[in-house]
Order: structure tokens, then C-alpha cells, then sequence
């Protein structure tokens, strides 16, 4: 069945809190596609490569994390921006996207499923002060070396994460998905063993290391899959729509 893409919207926005949320981009509705959505397609980020396949799919609307209209950048519609932009508009297809309510949502957000995914159990957030840090802190059922937990997340992600080795079994798990290598120092705070984020810098290798924690960088793409698709499930239900999530790699 089909329903209203303003139902559809409003349903969403509600469900992330989005209106609550400040952010460095629009939440919700971006471009405005068709009236009536039967179909979603989700991916994490809203890129030619997704849009392209998101056509093939017959797609009403294209759900993802990363979207458009980010603080800061070149408002002008020219080159890549124009391009994407008039694939949407040309085949009629609305572009809904959601960043930190994506990662700070507590059944599906970012965080909370990348959880689920490597079996860790949340306890809290990682900085209980500070509501603009967006990741996690938890525990394992079962300790576990810094590589055998690298292993899961390779079986998990299906690519080898960078792993900076300490030298305590993994108990107490600290993580913030995407590029959230910068919460490193919040995560030693919270006295964990090991931090998991998207990305690394040059700093973090330091900050681990000298603080004898590990860490892993899992990729950015990689830990941000499973919110886009828990969201999409979630409006697939709730409305009896057809859904499907579309992973274009990315290395990073």
C-alpha cells in the first residue's frame, strides 16, 4: 500500500525527535520527491552511485544518514551537488535524511545497533555530561584479547579494522560510530579497555597508546549501515511499505 510522503515525514521526525536535535544539516525532508511513497530505498550516504541504484529500484523515496545542505558549504547547485540533485528531481524521488537523531536514537541509531551487532551490552552513554557526545560505553558478556575482539568485528563488518593493541583484556567497550575518533579521550575517562569508532587520526594512535587502551577503527561507511536500515524497517512496518537497504562500498 501506499501512504502520503507528508504522513511518512511526520512519522519519522516524531519517531528521531529531530525537532529537538541541533545538527550541521537539515534533518528530515531535503528534496521533495512524489506525494505517495509505496517504496524506500535506504544507504548511508546520498550519493550518485546510491541515487543511480535507488532508480533502478523503482525507489519513491531514498532514506540515508548522510544527505545534503551541511553547515558551511557552497550553497551553490554546480557540478556533483547539481548532478545529484537532478537525478532526484528528474525520476520524482524525495530524499529524507537523519544524522545525530540517527546516531542518538536508542533503538535505532547508530550506536545502539552497531551494539547489537558486536554483542555488546550498553550501559550508558559515554560522557553522561556532555549531550553532544553521541557514542556509548559497555560491556562484553566475556573478555576478550584485543584481537580476538578485532576478529569479531571483521566477521561482523566483512573488512579488517585497524586495531591499536593494549595490553588488558577488552571488558568495558566505549564507541562512537562514523568519525567519532575524537571522543577518545571521554572513553579513557569512562575507564574503558577498548574505543571503536569509524575513523582514526594521527592524535588517536597517541592518546591510545599512552594510555595503554586499544582502539579500532572500523570504518566510517562500515559502522554507520545498520541505523539507516533499522529506520527504514521501522516505516516499513509501520506503514506496510516495501523496503531496501543498498550498500555502495566505500573503503573509508
Amino acid at each position: 500500500m501506499a501512504v502520503p510522503l507528508s504522513t511518512l515525514v511526520e512519522e519519522a521526525d516524531r519517531y528521531l525527535g529531530s525537532a529537538k536535535i541541533a545538527d550541521y544539516c537539515p534533518n528530515g525532508l531535503q528534496v521533495e520527491g512524489r506525494p505517495q511513497v509505496m517504496r524506500i530505498v535506504s544507504g548511508v550516504t546520498a550519493s550518485q552511485a546510491l541515487l543511480d541504484a535507488a532508480v533502478e529500484a523503482q525507489a519513491d523515496l531514498i532514506l540515508v544518514h548522510h544527505g545534503y545542505f551541511w553547515k558551511g558549504e557552497n550553497p551553490c547547485i554546480t557540478g556533483m551537488k547539481q548532478r545529484r540533485l537532478k537525478t532526484l528531481l528528474k525520476h520524482d524521488i524525495s530524499l529524507l535524511a537523519y544524522h545525530l537523531p540517527l546516531d542518538l536514537h536508542p533503538d535505532v541509531g547508530n550506536n545502539v545497533q552497531l551494539a547489537r551487532q558486536l554483542d555488546i551490552t550498553v550501559e550508558g552513554p559515554l560522557d553522561p555530561g556532555n549531550p553532544k557526545v553521541v557514542g556509548l560505553v559497555g560491556s562484553l558478556a566475556e573478555p576478550l584479547s584485543p584481537r580476538d575482539f578485532a576478529r569479531r568485528v571483521q566477521d561482523v563488518m566483512g573488512r579488517e579494522p585497524l586495531l591499536i593493541e593494549g595490553s588488558e583484556m577488552i571488558r568495558r567497550v566505549g564507541w562512537c560510530t562514523g568519525g567519532g575518533q575524537g571522543y577518545i579521550d571521554q572513553a579513557i575517562a569512562a575507564g574503558v579497555d577498548l574505543f571503536i569508532s569509524g575513523e582514526a587520526s594521527e592524535q588517536t594512535f597517541h592518546s591510545a597508546r599512552e594510555n595503554d587502551v586499544s582502539f579500532i577503527a572500523a570504518g566510517h561507511h562500515a559502522t554507520e549501515r545498520y541505523g539507516v536500515q533499522a529506520l527504514g524497517d521501522y516505516l516499513a512496518r509501520r506503514f506496510a511499505l516495501e523496503h531496501l537497504f543498498i550498500d555502495c562500498p566505500n573503503p573509508i
